[in-house]
């Protein structure tokens, strides 16, 4: 039996007295899609975070590909903190793409791609490069290695971002919102590569509003409302009807209903 790349069990975070995510049970297939939809404030992205160890659960447990991720639980449910070198073992399996590209601006595309081979995989110069470079022309952008984000538009930023993520060789790739930040001509090559990333049977979490692209990429759709995850399916289960009441009346906030058609 394939152990599930992504494993979250009775997760809870909490701010301060604010429980943002309550009792959360997901399991991300491998060499799968999963997008996690609902309106703003739902915990998505949170929850995504929690999946990277950027964000700590203040209960329950992650597992990435049956290895505990940050804390183990003991016998008697109390949970223990992970050696450092260990949570670096099981966050290196994961890449993360943000709304923001986070780019260097004093480094070329080639530079912002290169430099954690380089400082974090300790490669020389020419081998950090040349991978660097055959990241870069898996998005689409080997002729603007020599560029600096100042002089990319932002989905050729966002394509650096997602090369950076992919030069580390993650098993998992997580995708926070990637498309909110650009204009909605420039949506589409992102979401392109995304798309060819899935075709290549990369592991992907996508916190997206593209509808579109969850109902045709998407293997599994999860939806968050309030801290809770209310529903998980298909596409075809996700968009058929009749729906969950909650999950219906955050559909009918889309003024495109061409995704819920597909089903």
């Amino acid at each position: 039996m394939t152990l599930p790349a992504i494993s979250v069990s009775r997760l809870v975070k909490r701010f301060g007295t604010a429980t943002v995510l309550q009792d959360i049970n997901l399991q991300v297939p491998e060499g799968k899609v999963s997008c996690l939809i609902g309106p703003s404030g739902s915990g998505k992205s949170t929850l995504l975070r929690c999946m990277a160890f950027l964000e700590e659960a203040s209960e329950g447990m992650i597992t990435v590909n049956g290895e505990a991720l940050g804390f183990f639980e003991k016998p008697d449910g109390q949970r223990e903190r992970l050696p450092a070198a260990q949570i670096r073992s099981v966050r290196s399996k994961i890449g993360m793409v943000f709304q923001q590209f986070n780019l260097w601006p004093h480094m070329t595309a080639l530079g912002n791609v290169s430099e954690a081979l380089k400082t974090v995989h300790k490669l020389p110069k020419r081998e950090a490069e040349d991978q660097a470079m055959a990241q870069l022309k898996k998005v689409g952008l080997e002729n603007r290695a020599g560029h600096y984000p100042s002089q990319l538009s932002g989905g050729q930023q966002q394509r650096v971002a997602i090369a950076r993520a992919l030069a580390l060789q993650p098993k998992i790739m997580l995708f926070d919102e990637p498309t909110s930040a650009l204009d909605p001509e420039l949506t589409g090559e992102v979401l392109n590569v995304m798309r060819d990333l899935a075709a290549e049977g990369m592991t992907m979490v996508v916190v997206s509003h593209e509808i579109g692209f969850a109902a045709t990429v998407g293997n599994e759709i999860s939806f968050l409302d309030q801290g809770k995850l209310l529903f998980t399916g298909t596409p075809t289960e996700i968009f058929a009807k009749p729906r969950h009441p909650r999950l219906e009346q955050f559909l009918d906030t889309y003024l495109d209903r061409g995704a819920s058609m597909l089903a």
